[in-house]
């Protein structure tokens, strides 16, 4: 059991530094995964976590396949993205979650042609599916620093947060300045998509975010019970991913979203919010 369950992060000092960068995205995805649920900002997530894909490529042309590099311009090129999509939901007849989507294709298309043009298939690989076995010491900083931002944050705006998440129309009444509590969720949005991009890539980025947060749904009611529910289970689903990933010689990032599609599964069926409590408490 200890030969299987801990041996590998033991002897390969890049198995620990992979399950450190996966605690601390756990830390800092949960919270915020489950947020974008109470939101009903689920799929804009995952158009803002492709928006920051031509970002990434630049900042990937100037500095190689370094977190900082990438990260900054994919930071950069999200956020304004994420602007724009609002601006335009305001100005003209679209929904966000329109404009989000059309701002998804073409970002989406425009980093993968750069990459294609500027760099290999492997580079390419790197981007969308992730490198987690390769986080060095910048990289893991860089993650955590995030994190604790992150958690700060939060911390700071919990209440208003909370307050735009059920009845945001309140919060307008009574002069909260919502749209400032909005934009610094974004923000943490963001920040939170670059720090899985070494991780998991920007196709499955938001996996860490989404899964445990849906699944955290299914047991809980209490906002910080999600909150800790969310991070527990991206904790979880880090841990085993990475072991199968050593064991089976499976792909670490795919390896991780599929065990936390693995804990979504069961949630779905046994959790007390489940399909199986539901149908009973329906009888």
């Amino acid at each position: 059991m200890l030969d299987f369950f801990v041996a590998p992060f033991v002897d390969y000092i890049f198995l620990r530094r992979a399950l450190m960068a996966c605690l601390a995205l756990a830390l800092g995805c949960g919270p915020v995964g489950v947020l974008l649920v109470l939101r009903r900002m689920s799929l804009m997530g995952d158009a803002l976590a492709h928006a920051l894909l031509p970002g990434a490529a630049i900042g990937f042309l100037l500095g190689g396949l370094s977190l900082l590099a990438m990260g900054c311009g994919g930071f950069i090129v999200g956020f304004l993205v994420a602007l724009v999509a609002g601006l335009i939901s305001r100005k003209t007849i679209l929904n966000e979650d329109a404009s989000f989507a059309g701002f998804y294709l073409i970002s989406l298309s425009l980093g993968v042609l750069i990459v294609s043009m500027q760099g290999s298939q492997v580079d390419l690989m790197h981007i969308l599916f992730g490198t987690i076995l390769a986080v060095d010491t910048t990289s893991l900083l860089i993650v955590t620093g995030i994190t604790s931002f992150t958690l700060c944050v939060l911390a700071l705006i919990y209440r208003p947060l909370i307050i735009e998440c059920f009845d945001s129309g309140f919060l307008r009444v009574i002069g909260g300045r919502g749209t400032l509590y909005h934009s610094l969720f974004l923000i943490l949005v963001a920040l939170n998509l670059v720090a899985t991009f070494q991780a998991l890539g920007t196709l499955m980025a938001l996996g860490m975010m989404m899964l445990p947060a849906v699944s955290s749904r299914l047991w809980a009611r209490h906002v910080w019970s999600l909150f800790l529910l969310s991070s527990f289970f991206a904790v979880i689903s880090g841990y085993l991913g990475l072991l199968l990933s050593y064991h089976e010689e499976w792909p670490s990032g795919p390896s991780i979203i599929l065990v936390a599609g693995i804990i979504y599964g069961i949630s779905l069926i046994l959790a007390p919010f489940g399909i199986l409590k539901q149908q009973q408490g329906a009888l």
